[in-house]
């Protein structure tokens, strides 16, 4: 109990000191997030910097409030954790810079998936409205133009698509236009509907309207399966996570069952310790790549 005041202490204090050094600035979540940019624009990646902008722009991004509660449930949650393994106040607040520390990896992850999904939908609305307008048309580098003008689409996908049409008109084919396309945004319904096109266009089809349906229908069953894969990844990563924490949670079943003297006559041997970290850092690196898994691939197929 001494030890979750003393964290609880440590964090209002953290805050109390932050505040006091900014009296300027109207609350102290403006400073933190003005130091962790300064930060960030020093040594993020100039891509990352692209998707973190585009995510900012959807309106998804982390408030700095949010960021502030995160780093103090990282840190609170470390501490608490590892002094249930050690009971060792020094050990605890080494974890707990470490577990902060891992925020701006899962941040990044994040971003990433937020990314995924928003490029993921926009190949939708390409594909799809390009399909609508060439019916009309019969026309590729026309449907391509009036998918432009129609304001459907957002950057990156509608400036690709301008690249196209310019590439179009400038070579006088649409091959250099769909190698293009088809380089920046590797889907197979961006493969198979450009081929389609270029068959169309190249070589004719009397039966092109039955074709371009089928493969709208074929672009609708990808995004159920899509979005039907998103709300499974949603219930198994909240899943993932209750059992990570009981994961990290099962030296309270030892020390039940071993009894905390016993625990912490333990504790004086140094392979104990070792194999304790070790524990951590495995259940740490598990929690970690279910992380990675649930925000990579968003969208693909």
């Amino acid at each position: 109990m001494t030890f979750l005041i003393f964290i609880a202490v440590l964090a209002i204090s953290i805050f109390v000191v932050l505040y006091r050094n900014n009296s300027n600035s109207n609350n102290v979540y403006k400073f933190i997030n003005t130091k962790i940019n300064v930060v960030y624009d020093k040594y993020a990646p100039y891509s990352f910097k692209v998707i973190r902008a585009k995510v900012k722009e959807l309106g998804q991004e982390y408030t700095p409030r949010q960021y502030a509660i995160q780093i103090i449930v990282f840190a609170v949650g470390a501490s608490v954790v590892t002094y249930l393994y050690f009971y060792n106040i020094l050990t605890s607040l080494v974890y707990a810079v470490i577990a902060v520390s891992a925020i701006p990896y899962l941040t990044y992850l994040r971003c990433k998936r937020l990314y995924s999904e928003f490029i993921f939908e926009q190949i939708q609305v390409y594909t799809t409205n390009t399909i609508m307008e060439f019916a009309t048309t019969q026309s590729f580098v026309k449907a391509l133009e009036g998918v432009y003008q129609s304001e459907v689409l957002e950057d990156p996908v509608k400036s690709d698509v301008k690249m196209m049409i310019d590439m179009a008109y400038e070579n006088g084919t649409i091959d250099q236009s769909l190698d293009y396309m088809n380089s920046k945004y590797d889907y197979h319904i961006v493969r198979n509907m450009h081929q389609l096109f270029l068959q169309i266009t190249n070589e004719g089809s009397r039966d092109a309207g039955e074709s371009l349906e089928n493969m709208s229908q074929d672009i609708d069953m990808l995004v159920e399966s899509v979005y039907r894969d998103r709300i499974d990844r949603a219930g198994f990563h909240k899943k993932f996570l209750q059992f990570g924490i009981i994961l990290y949670l099962m030296v309270m079943l030892v020390q039940f069952m071993l009894g905390i003297e016993t625990y912490n006559e333990m504790l004086n041997d140094l392979w104990v310790r070792v194999l304790l970290h070790g524990i951590i850092i495995l259940n740490t690196y598990f929690l970690l790549s279910g992380e990675k898994y649930y925000n990579e691939d968003v969208g693909a197929e």
